[in-house]
């Protein structure tokens, strides 16, 4: 009997070892595998959404500046800008400027598809960038020619066309476009050049300025050169046109 009681308490001792050593097993750790599609794939997600935040956000409040803003502000000590909201602003400045920068712009989605195909035959020479492009431009990228930010511009300018009412659109772009070194937006660049506010400009006023926009640091809108002269005729001409056939409808 004792002898079996000994035994009885050996196996017991036995099984608590070997339950013991099971405890103190660690399991093998996981190798996490580096899987370069999976991280692409969230940086996409991610940036996508840091667009629309962006976009979105800007559909309700102004932009308080813009990169070129910001720099031009380093470079020259100070800027001139003033927002004003589109019902502030004649008229005839929104349908001067997208007569002369995008005569299309109500018809399209962002991009001008017949003006771009006219481009490439005329081998990159003749600008093709709606309004819609140069405002993704102006208030988030940076100047100057580069893949890259064409890249950005057009991911970007479809999200905007989503989320912004066309009218929108021109406001912005009224408001962020440089008339001048270091004028920036319709307010600024109406009292600086003719000594009124946006409200109070003329067809004649607003198309010179709207002539100036290709080029803002060499043409001037009071005392134009001839070719700016002719270019703001003709462009008060295209402001009458797109508002009778109905291309003005989309913003006003």
């Amino acid at each position: 009997m004792a002898r079996a009681c000994k035994l009885t308490s050996m196996a017991r001792k036995t099984t608590a070892k070997k339950t013991s050593s099971k405890k103190k097993t660690k399991p093998a750790p996981k190798v996490r595998r580096f899987r370069p599609f999976a991280w692409l794939w969230r940086a996409a997600i991610s940036f996508g959404l840091a667009i629309c935040v962006l976009v979105g956000a800007y559909a309700v409040i102004p932009p308080p500046t813009t990169p070129y803003i910001l720099s031009e502000g380093v470079r020259l000590g100070s800027i001139s800008r003033t927002w004003v909201p589109i019902d502030d602003i004649a008229p005839e400045v929104a349908r001067a400027v997208v007569a002369a920068e995008d005569a299309n712009f109500c018809l399209h989605w962002g991009f001008d598809m017949a003006q771009l195909r006219a481009a490439i035959a005329q081998g990159g020479d003749r600008g093709a960038s709606t309004l819609s492009q140069q405002v993704v431009k102006n208030v988030w990228l940076w100047q100057g020619r580069s893949w890259l930010r064409k890249a950005l511009e057009g991911v970007m300018t479809p999200v905007v066309e989503a989320f912004w009412p066309k009218r929108r659109i021109v406001e912005i772009y009224l408001n962020v476009a440089e008339f001048d070194t270091g004028v920036f937006g319709i307010e600024a660049a109406a009292q600086h050049h003719f000594g009124v506010s946006a409200r109070g400009l003329t067809l004649r006023q607003a198309s010179l300025l709207a002539a100036v926009l290709p080029n803002p640091k060499e043409r001037q809108a009071v005392n134009p050169s001839v070719s700016t002269d002719r270019r703001a005729r003709s462009i008060a001409d295209g402001a009458a046109t797109i508002r009778a056939d109905g291309r003005a409808d989309c913003f006003q």
